[in-house]
C-alpha cells in the first residue's frame, strides 16, 4: 500500500476527526471509503452521459433496433 500526503481545510479535518471517533474507525479508512464511493459515482456519471449521447445518435439507434429485431426473431424460434 502506498502513502499519500495531502492538505485539507481545517473544518473538513475537524468533521473527519469527529466522524472517525464516532464510528471508531481510523480517518484514513473513512477517506478511503469516501474516495471509493466518489470515484464510483464519477464512473456511473460517465456511463449515463454516454447512454444519453447514444440515445441521440441515429446510427447507434439503428444498430440497436437491428439487434433487437434479430433478438426477437431468435425468441420466436
Amino acid at each position: 500500500m502506498a502513502t499519500f500526503t495531502s492538505t485539507l481545510p481545517d473544518e473538513l479535518l475537524k468533521i473527519l476527526a469527529e466522524k472517525a471517533k464516532a464510528l471508531s474507525q481510523p480517518k484514513n479508512r473513512l477517506i478511503e471509503n469516501a474516495l471509493r464511493l466518489y470515484l464510483e459515482h464519477l464512473e456511473k456519471a460517465e456511463y449515463i452521459k454516454s447512454y444519453k449521447q447514444a440515445a441521440t445518435d441515429d446510427e447507434i439507434l439503428s444498430i440497436a433496433e437491428e439487434g433487437m429485431a434479430d433478438y426477437l426473431r431468435e425468441l420466436e424460434k
